[in-house]
């Protein structure tokens, strides 16, 4: 089987934005390099950080998609206005090699690392999560997986009932599990995320529960965790606020930190956030129903 390869080139910051929504639109992965470090214009005109560097972006389409598509659908979603774009076919079996030699284990915190299937786990005794890069987002590489990481490992002693809202590959509801949660359930608009996440979970030896999102949901939980992207964090306030039991808490991720203050407002009738954790330039807000 034969892949397609998209490659433009834009700022740095407008990368980080579109390679989220690329993944979120199904593309099988998405990978960036520097190509030119000359700085952004002013930060007074543009709102963004002055220094970052121009990157060429590639991301990975199966056969069956049509890249403009795809990539149409990611603009929108990110708000990045991107420019010309170059296609190019990729054997499948180089990106399979590619991938392989690109993720090896990630470690998420002193107990926690993320494993890929053909790596040995460095640490046995760890809480290892057994994934490989796919067709969904949530690896471990990026900075907002690992800031959700870290809450769920923070917050768990055993027994909760945790939300993973937008789960992508499953990561963070298994990552619950494996910690100690009582019960996990995911929820994804893509049906193909909500197949990867089942297939980790069974991978991983954890029960989760992997639901597209136009099920019927009126699970409640004790953790209510939603890594995506800020304007659909913004939409869904009430309906991720009515989903913590009593005096929940709440982590939401895929936020910029310019973006940071604009969902919390939204959230403010419902939940009581503390200082927000920041990696990368993204960070996560986290706080308590009230």
């Amino acid at each position: 089987m034969t892949l397609t390869a998209l490659v433009l080139e834009l700022p740095g910051w407008e990368a980080d934005r579109l390679s989220d929504a690329l993944l979120e639109a199904g593309a099988l992965s998405v990978s960036c390099e520097e190509v030119l470090p000359a700085p952004a214009p002013d930060l007074a005109e543009t709102g963004e950080p002055a220094s970052w560097a121009r990157v060429r972006l590639t991301a990975l389409c199966a056969s069956g998609q049509v890249p403009e598509q795809l990539l149409r659908q990611a603009c929108e979603a990110s708000g990045v206005a991107a420019g010309k774009h170059v296609l190019s076919s990729v054997p499948d079996e180089d990106w399979v090699a590619k991938s392989r030699d690109a993720f090896g284990p990630i470690r998420v915190s002193r107990r926690l690392w993320i494993v890929p299937s053909w790596s040995t786990p460095p640490e046995a005794d760890a809480v290892n999560l057994i994934l490989d890069p796919g067709l969904a987002f949530g690896t471990g590489s990026h900075a907002t997986t690992r800031l959700c990481l870290r809450w769920l490992e923070s917050r768990i002693a055993g027994g909760e009932t945790v939300l993973d809202y937008g789960c992508g590959s499953g990561i963070l509801a298994i990552a619950a599990l494996k910690l100690g949660a009582g019960r996990a359930v995911g929820i994804d608009i893509d049906s193909n995320a909500v197949a990867v996440a089942r297939a980790n979970a069974q991978r991983n030896g954890i029960a989760g529960e992997f639901l597209e999102s136009g099920s019927s949901l009126t699970f409640k939980a004790d953790l209510v965790v939603a890594n995506i992207l800020a304007n659909p964090l913004k939409v869904l306030a009430p309906v991720l606020a009515q989903r913590c039991r009593g005096r929940g808490q709440i982590a939401l991720s895929g936020i910029l930190v310019e973006q940071a203050e604009e969902v919390r407002r939204c959230y403010a009738p419902w939940v009581s956030f503390a200082a927000p954790e920041e990696e990368e330039g993204w960070v996560c807000l986290s706080g308590t129903r009230h």
